[in-house]
């Protein structure tokens, strides 16, 4: 058994497991028949979800399932693994099930699966339970709470108890927050009996899309992607200065990009980064530090991105491509900032690189980390245009002829890796530590790849749904689990019998690991439901917009602090996914009309993406952290301190949120060529390394007070340098809105029509606020508004909506019938607002001159 050594002190895999169960797939391992049933719920839930996620039931017409059958099911697998899986409390026996969790776990599915026997019952007296209906109900609330305290501990517990509470008790609530009040039979029947609460949309994300991912994740570990990224990382930067903590920064980046876990990430790389980290220098907190910020920041790269991806697909609107465009420049700069600050932290602790094997050539020098990066987009792009023109020319038949070219290349890298020694990951406590060889440690993974291709080729150029791209990727990976080692075991003439056995365990381990990783996912999930069906029950969301503008006197700024406050004291305890659902759910609303009433137009994903952030911030926040208490567990360093050093590395990705809400281009939002693409990447990067320069206090060499401050200025100026241009020239040129049919004709195609309207809402309340009216084709003023459903008649020097048309564009965007268009806000022909980074670049220039004269100064002197 490995142990991770640190003044005489160790930490085992076995706790590291323990650590990761707790949290992640439950603690709980019987023996005997109870074991083997638990094996075979979990192998059965996985095999369930491969099943439905297939086009096979539609192609025989067997076992097809509607989306709330789905869900349903899905629960009834997770309320049974909850129970017999995670123990009631942590003096609980391990090795057994207690009668009273098995009664637990049948009571549990069973009041799921009522909704799947009754479903035709059900639906015929829709909003008219009968007792028993309210039974199951109840019985299947408390059980959800139960199990949510056992998979996640009690944060969800009481964030659903209050909000239930809230439903039953609104009369009783103070004046701003108070409503009517709910009764029994219609919380219930809400909460259980439709797809408004516990079965709504956050459990069908669940069930549709990130089970898949999260089995995906599971087969590659099982295959041995995960030590293959640690090793690569390790083989291409443990040469450099502070190269253990940079190869943290990539291995935690690679792992997190499929496990969506943030401890589960640190258990996997820490135990070899962190004690590899402490040898060349770092201190022990800083080394967990380095850890938890990289393991964090893996949930906010896609794919997984800890399921909020899919959910923001279910509550924006929008496709999955849009996601991951929209999420992935910040992920990029986020981890680019925290590789650099690894490198300063190596600069002022003067530390060196690893010791080397072989002598590097210069491609190998080449292999850096932004190699990586430009690798991996190389990837994205090979798939999109090197072989997406085989779609172009063979249409529908596109899948076949790249599914055989994937085989071959598959076929053929694993012959080519056959050469190499599989790898072994060097013993972090040896006394001497040798980097592996570069060529050979990349060249034996490579066929690791193609999942990723298969994916990509499934989601961008066949535009497949996120379920059955993710069904086909897994589908390839059980393959490679199942056929690499006794093919590797041919290619190298050895008996293939022991590594077919072995191949056949893997799977059928990584099915069961997949499904028990689900286990917190499906009841955060159907936890995190209460949450929502109180809000559309309840209308909570409307007063939270009147209760934020109340207590932050309708400024966007102290709404925004609020909100992300609100975000991290949440994310303490609670998962990423539950907590994004919470606060979207809750918040998201808030900031967009806040923003709309002081004349800002925020997109809703930009929104949704502030709260996600925010949420993911948690995970290293004392005094709860779990990742951090993972860290400093492997580091032997104290807990809170080891948070606290990974909350300041992560202030970087805290700015980010703030950035983007008053500068949509940072989620590659608005931007209109090539070249405005490539200033947006240019300055967004330069800005988060000149912010992570400033608040580490060190650049080129240790930096005066003055000169962090100027670098914090510039790094305003990068990220937003619309803020000073504001001051200059005017954003918008006020139109009087009697010119609204003139100015709808000029208007580009498919452009938008801001304007600020004004009228009563459905409570009574005067309210004002900025909107965008999407426009179509090229017409007539009338015929383009008309197109989005908005008809206006003009009053003296009014103009009024004569008619808002149900459902349509205008009614969407926050436009009611009568209400007062009072003015048209269009976009100032100005000079471009990058020429701000002309001033930024000279006083940059200045802080690089001063630093680098007394750089030299200092080296004289020591010399």
């Amino acid at each position: 058994m490995r142990e991770v050594n640190s003044n005489r002190e160790t930490i085992t895999d076995q706790e590291l497991q323990e650590m990761v169960a707790q949290t992640d797939n439950g603690a709980r391992h019987p023996v005997g028949s109870a074991g083997k049933l638990l094996f075979g719920v979990a192998l059965a839930w996985s095999l369930f979800q491969l099943w439905v996620a297939s086009p096979l039931p539609f192609a025989f017409a067997i076992g097809v399932f509607n989306d709330t059958e789905v869900r349903v099911i899905h629960l009834v697998f997770a309320f049974f693994l909850a129970f017999t899986a995670f123990p009631a409390f942590k003096q609980s026996p391990r090795e057994v099930i207690p009668f009273q969790d098995w009664v637990f776990a049948i009571l549990g599915a069973a009041s799921a699966a009522y909704l799947f026997i009754f479903y035709d019952s059900l639906a015929d007296r829709s909003g008219a339970p009968i007792t028993a209906d309210l039974i199951v109900g109840v019985i299947g609330m408390l059980l959800l709470l139960e199990a949510t305290r056992r998979a996640l501990g009690p944060p969800l517990v009481i964030v659903a108890i209050v909000f239930l509470t809230y439903a039953f008790g609104g009369p009783y609530m103070p004046d701003v927050i108070a409503h009517k009040g709910q009764s029994l039979s219609k919380v219930m029947s809400h909460q259980w009996l439709t797809t408004e609460g516990v079965f709504g949309v956050a459990l069908g994300v669940s069930s549709s899309f990130v089970f898949l991912f999260v089995l995906f994740g599971a087969m590659l570990e099982k295959a041995g992607a995960g030590n293959y990224f640690i090793k690569m990382a390790f083989a291409l930067l443990g040469h450099m200065k502070g190269g253990p903590a940079k190869a943290a920064v990539v291995a935690s980046a690679t792992t997190g990009l499929i496990s969506g876990s943030s401890i589960a990430n640190v258990a996997t790389t820490g135990t070899f980064t962190i004690p590899l980290m402490k040898r060349v220098g770092f201190p022990g907190t800083k080394a967990g530090a380095v850890e938890v910020a990289g393991s964090t920041n893996g949930q906010l790269t896609p794919p997984v991105m800890g399921a909020a991806a899919f959910l923001m697909i279910e509550y924006v609107g929008i496709t999955y491509i849009e996601v991951i465009k929209h999420a992935i420049l910040p992920a990029i700069i986020s981890y680019i900032a925290l590789f650099y600050i690894v490198h300063l932290e190596a600069l002022k602790m003067n530390m060196k690189g690893l010791p080397k094997r072989v002598h590097t050539t210069l491609a190998q020098k080449l292999m850096t980390f932004s190699a990586i990066v430009a690798g991996t987009c190389a990837i994205g792009l090979a798939v999109f245009y090197g072989i997406g023109w085989i779609k172009t020319y063979t249409g529908d038949f596109a899948i076949y002829i790249v599914g055989v070219f994937v085989l071959a290349a598959y076929l053929g890298l694993l012959k080519y890796s056959a050469r190499y020694p599989e790898l072994e990951m060097d013993d972090p406590n040896s006394e001497v530590i040798e980097l592996p060889e570069i060529g050979p440690t990349v060249k034996v993974g490579l066929y690791f790849l193609l999942p990723i291709v298969v994916l990509m080729w499934c989601l961008v150029v066949e535009r497949f749904s996120p379920g059955l791209s993710a069904f086909w990727a897994t589908l390839f990976m059980i393959f490679i689990v199942l056929t690499q080692r006794p093919l590797h075991a041919k290619f190298r003439k050895l008996d293939a019998e022991a590594p077919l056995k072995r191949g056949v365990n893997d799977c059928i381990d990584g099915l069961v690991t997949g499904a028990r990783n689900m286990i917190g996912i499906g009841i955060a999930t159907a936890a995190a439901g209460i949450v929502v069906g109180t809000i559309t029950l309840t209308g909570i969301g409307q007063v939270m917009v009147e209760f934020v503008e109340l207590i932050s006197g309708g400024s966007l700024i102290l709404a925004l602090i609020f909100t992300a406050m609100i975000c991290i004291i949440l994310g303490m305890g609670l998962p990423t996914t539950a907590n994004y659902i919470v606060v979207s759910s809750l918040m998201a609303p808030v900031v967009i009309s806040l923003a709309a009433s002081n004349g800002m137009i925020v997109p809703l994903v930009v929104v949704h993406m502030f709260v996600f952030y925010f949420g993911i911030l948690a995970d290293d926040t004392p005094p709860v952290g779990l990742a951090a208490f993972a860290a400093a567990a492997i580091a032997k360093s104290d807990p809170i301190k080891t948070g606290i050093q990974g909350f300041m590395y992560d202030i970087r990705t805290g700015i980010l949120p703030f950035m983007f809400i008053f500068n949509n281009q940072l989620l590659l939002i608005g931007i209109g060529s090539i070249f405005e693409l490539l200033i947006v990447i240019a300055s967004a990067t330069a800005g988060m390394l000149l912010f992570a320069a400033a608040t580490q206090g060190y650049w080129l060499t240790k930096s005066r007070l003055r000169e962090s401050a100027a670098l914090l200025l510039i790094t305003f100026t990068l990220f937003r340098p619309g803020f000073w241009w504001d001051m200059v020239y005017e954003p918008v040129d006020i139109v009087p809105a009697v010119q609204i049919t003139k100015i709808a004709e000029q208007l580009p195609v498919e452009s938008n029509l801001q304007m600020m309207v004004a009228g009563e809402n459905i409570d009574g309340k005067f309210v004002e606020h900025a909107i965008l009216l999407p426009l179509g084709a090229a017409g007539t003023g009338e015929e383009r508004l008309a197109s989005a459903g908005l008809e206006v008649r003009v009053d003296g020097d009014k103009v009024l909506a004569d008619n808002v048309m149900f459902g349509s564009a205008a009614q969407a965007a926050g436009l009611d019938f009568d209400w007062e268009i009072t003015n048209l806000q269009v976009a100032a022909n100005r000079p471009p607002k990058h020429l701000m980074f002309i001033p930024a670049l000279l006083l940059l220039a200045l802080v690089a001159m001063t630093q680098r004269r007394r750089h030299k100064k200092t080296e004289t002197t020591a010399a």
